[in-house]
């Protein structure tokens, strides 16, 4: 069996990974818990689990944090937040709810 040779691997110490960003999803009294938890399933894939238990904190602390990417996916996130529409259960609701962004 022929000897293998010794290989030297180089590795970039300078390498720099991209900021993070949480998307945040901010509490009102205008939607269900039924449209929270459809709006995270549909539109971060969370699951029924994931996606209750994030309506019940935010709806208890007033924030969640439901996804922690890149600022460019951060930003079209929180814009598919803003237009994900009114909670059509409940009669006063105008809209959709609200989400920040802020670095992770």
């Amino acid at each position: 069996m022929p000897a293998q040779p010794d290989i030297a691997v180089e590795v970039d110490q300078d390498v720099k990974l991209a900021p993070r960003w949480h998307v945040v999803l901010l509490n009102d009294d205008d939607h269900s818990y039924d449209y929270v938890i459809e709006m995270l399933q549909e539109l971060f894939a969370h699951d029924l689990q994931t996606a209750f238990a994030m309506a019940v904190e935010v709806d208890t602390t007033g924030r969640v944090i439901v996804d922690t990417t890149s600022k460019e996916r951060a930003e079209l996130k929180q814009e598919q937040i803003h237009a994900f529409g009114p909670d059509w259960r409940i009669p006063r609701c105008q809209g959709s709810m609200t989400a920040v962004i802020e670095p992770a």
